[in-house]
């Protein structure tokens, strides 16, 4: 969609469309598409921006001209045209337009230096804002999105698994070198998943990857997530599943692989 000019915009949303009506998206260009987080924004050359949030539900779809779309038309939300091609949010749940100012003051979307995939990421200043969580628990901290944008609750599990770190243990528990090698792994597992998107790999922590054989399940490209019950990758025990945190997420591990550093066990 960048560089182009859009052509149509509508939306289900009044506010877009007054928006919309105030200062017309169509004949702007699209200048550029970037995600920061879990937030994707899309800057028009008017000083516009479109800020969206997936959460659960939400995707963005591109289309050609006259390619059926995925999902029953009742499931849009927005819809930007150009020449070219159609961009459809579906069921996107938060969706907002932001001039530079707002956007700069709004605490929810994240700076691009916070952001695991920014040109601009700074891994030294990422963990000193994780070591200031001393007494949580390092997979809560990791998603904290003001501390390590990008990471959901997937790579949580995964980053500690490859890592060797129980997702349990306090933050004060790590040394520096354990920090810095969870942001690495953030980094690492998060930028090749979204380039190769192939759902059949999975990426370890050096780089390597390792082919599985059940595309049509949803854990076969995963180490721990979503496997509770069945043989670790790399030691054959029980992967463990608990919930964990303020925000009740689900936690996956492998407890000989991830042990405690005082050996203490995790009750499941």
């Amino acid at each position: 969609m960048a560089g182009k000019p859009v052509t149509v915009f509508r939306s289900t949303y009044p506010l877009l469309t007054r928006f919309n009506d105030d200062s017309p998206i169509p004949g702007q260009l699209v200048e550029r598409v970037e995600a920061r987080g879990k937030w994707l924004l899309i800057h028009f050359s008017g000083g516009g921006t479109l800020a969206t949030h997936m959460l659960m539900s939400g995707s963005w779809h591109i289309y050609r001209h006259g390619e059926r779309w995925q999902q029953p038309r009742t499931n849009m939300r927005i819809v930007l045209e150009n020449s070219d091609y159609i961009a459809v949010g579906f069921r996107v749940p938060v969706a907002e337009m932001h001039t530079a100012q707002s956007l700069a003051r709004d605490r929810r979307i994240p700076n691009p230096e916070i952001d695991v995939l920014s040109p601009v990421f700074n891994a030294a200043a990422a963990a000193r804002r994780v070591q200031a969580h001393a007494s949580e628990e390092i997979a809560d901290v990791l998603l904290h999105q003001e501390v390590l944008a990008g990471v959901g609750n997937v790579f949580k599990s995964e980053i500690c698994f490859v890592t060797g770190i129980n997702p349990f243990c306090k933050v004060a528990a790590l040394s520096e070198e354990q920090v810095l090698g969870a942001i690495a792994a953030a980094q690492k597992l998060v930028a090749a998943n979204v380039l190769e998107n192939s759902g059949d790999t999975i990426v370890t922590y050096g780089g390597r990857k390792r082919r599985t054989t059940h595309e049509s399940d949803p854990g076969a490209s995963l180490w721990v997530y979503g496997r509770n019950g069945e043989p670790c990758r790399r030691c054959g025990e029980p992967v463990r599943r608990r919930i964990q945190g303020p925000d009740v997420r689900v936690t996956f591990w492998c407890e000989c692989c991830q042990p405690m550093p005082d050996g203490t066990e995790i009750d499941g």
